[in-house]
């Protein structure tokens, strides 16, 4: 799992941007369901299912977003 977390972490921008793009963003919901997973974060895990299962429409957007400003994804963490 930190291996993942980490090897997600070290991806270059171009290559994070591209996967935050709508088809591939399920990437970044698996990404999120790690983290909450490795933090022991029950909310966190529920809403990554969540993010996972419904696939919010706009969270592609908000995950180039902010790829572009800060180099990662937005979480509860």
């Amino acid at each position: 799992m930190k291996s993942f977390i980490k090897g997600m972490n070290g991806l270059a921008l171009w290559i994070k941007i591209i996967l935050a793009l709508p088809v591939l963003d399920i990437v970044w919901n698996i990404y999120r369901l790690a983290r909450s997973i490795d933090k022991k974060s029950t909310l966190g895990i529920v809403l990554a299912i969540l993010l996972i299962i419904i696939g919010i429409p706009f969270m592609w957007l908000i995950d180039i977003i902010t790829l572009l400003v800060a180099n990662k994804v937005l979480w509860i963490d």
